[in-house]
C-alpha cells in the first residue's frame, strides 16, 4: 500500500439547509478541530471547510457569507435552489477536487463525531483512498427509524448492491477517488452506492452517533423513502427480474385454476367457485399493479436521464481571493492559496 504526502489539503464539505440554529456551534467546533489538526501537522493550512447552501430558505447562507469574510479557513458555495442532499454533497466534492488533496463530507449538525477525523487521516496517509465512517451503533435513533434502516440495508444486500451496513455520508475521498467518482453522470444520484464501486484502496472507520444538539433533522419520511427508492433503482435491476418471476408464478397458478374451473363446470359446480374468483381476482390486480408500479419508477428514472439535466446548479461561490503574480510565474490554484481580499464569485 503506497502512502499519501503528509500534511495534504484536505476539506471538509458540509451540506446545509435551513441550519441556522446549528450553524455557529458547528463552524466554532470545526474550527477548532481543523486548528488542531494543522498544529499537529495532520492537515496543510490551506486546508478548509466549505459549507455548502442547499437552497436555504432562513440565514444560513448570510452566516457563511459572514464566516468566509472574517476567516479564510471557511469557504461557501450556495446552489441556486434546493437540489437535496446527495447532490449537495456531490457540489461540494466536485468543486472542493480542484483545490484538495482529499475532501470529507459531514453533516452540519455534527452528530457525526468529529474526532473520529484522526483516524480518517491515517488511513489517508497510509494510501487509503476512500475511508467509511461507520457507525457503531444506531442506539441514537427512533424504534421505527432503526427498524426501517435495518431492513433497508438488507433489502439493498439482497438485491445484490454493494453498500457499507450503517455508513452514512460521513467519509473521506481522495482526489483520485473524486475525479472517478465524477465520470459517473446519472441523474438518479445515490452517492453511497456509487463509492464502492470505484474500486480504490479502501478502509473503515467506526464512530459513535451523538445526540442533535439544536435544531431538527431535514430529513423528512418522505425524504428517506424518496433516497430509498433511488438507491435501489439506481444499483439494482432485480426487482423487474422479481416481476418476471411472479409474472411466471401467477401465469403457472392461472392454468392450474383453468383446470379446477373446467373441471367444476363439467361436474355442476360453478357457483361455488365464486369465493376462487374473486379471490384470484384481487389478488392478480394487487401484483399487476405493484408490478406497474416498479417499472413505472424504472421508467421515470430513465426519463430523467434521458433529460439530462443539470444535477445542481451554483450560483455564487465564497473564497479567499489570491494576489496576482508577477508576468511570467508559475500562477498556482487561487484556491490553494490564501489572499487578502474577499471574494464572491457569481
Amino acid at each position: 500500500m503506497s502512502q499519501n504526502t503528509k500534511p495534504a489539503v484536505i476539506y471538509l464539505v458540509v451540506p446545509c439547509y435551513n441550519e441556522e440554529e446549528v450553524l455557529d456551534r458547528t463552524a466554532r467546533k470545526l474550527k477548532d478541530k481543523m486548528s488542531a489538526l494543522t498544529e499537529a501537522g495532520m492537515v496543510h493550512p490551506d486546508s478548509r471547510v466549505m459549507f455548502i447552501n442547499d437552497g436555504s430558505t432562513d440565514s444560513t447562507w448570510k452566516m457563511i457569507h459572514e464566516y468566509c469574510k472574517k476567516d479564510s479557513l471557511f469557504a461557501g458555495l450556495s446552489l441556486s435552489t434546493n437540489f437535496g442532499h446527495q447532490n449537495a454533497i456531490l457540489a461540494g466534492m466536485m468543486t472542493a477536487r480542484e483545490c484538495a488533496d482529499a475532501v470529507i463530507t459531514i453533516d452540519a449538525d455534527l452528530q457525526q463525531d468529529i474526532d473520529a477525523l484522526d483516524r480518517f487521516l491515517d488511513r489517508y496517509y497510509e494510501g487509503c483512498d476512500i475511508v467509511y465512517g461507520i457507525r457503531n451503533d444506531r442506539k441514537s435513533d427512533s424504534f421505527l427509524k432503526k427498524g426501517t434502516a435495518t431492513l433497508y440495508y438488507r433489502l439493498l444486500h439482497w438485491l445484490g448492491c454493494e453498500i457499507k451496513t450503517n455508513h452514512a455520508d460521513y467519509r473521506l475521498m481522495s482526489r483520485k477517488a473524486l475525479n472517478a467518482l465524477g465520470e459517473f453522470k446519472e441523474v438518479n444520484l445515490f452517492i453511497r452506492g456509487l463509492i464502492p464501486m470505484l474500486g480504490f484502496q479502501s478502509d473503515e472507520v467506526y464512530f459513535d452517533v451523538k445526540a442533535r444538539e439544536a435544531g431538527h433533522s431535514k430529513y423528512t419520511l418522505k425524504k428517506m423513502m424518496l433516497l430509498a427508492v433511488d438507491g435501489i433503482t439506481s444499483l439494482s435491476i432485480r426487482p423487474l427480474h422479481f416481476i418476471s418471476g411472479l409474472g411466471l408464478l401467477a401465469t403457472l397458478g392461472s392454468f392450474v385454476l383453468c383446470i379446477i374451473s373446467i373441471n367444476e363446470w363439467l361436474h355442476g359446480l360453478t357457483v361455488p367457485g365464486y369465493t376462487t374468483t374473486l379471490i384470484v381476482t384481487l389478488v392478480m390486480g394487487g401484483l399487476i399493479l405493484i408490478s406497474l408500479g416498479i417499472i413505472g419508477e424504472y421508467i421515470g428514472k430513465i426519463y430523467m436521464e434521458a433529460k439530462g439535466r443539470p444535477r445542481y446548479i451554483i450560483d455564487s461561490v465564497l473564497w479567499k481571493k489570491t494576489p496576482a503574480k508577477a508576468e511570467g510565474s508559475i500562477q498556482e490554484p487561487e484556491c490553494r492559496e490564501e489572499g487578502a481580499d474577499f471574494h464572491e464569485e457569481r
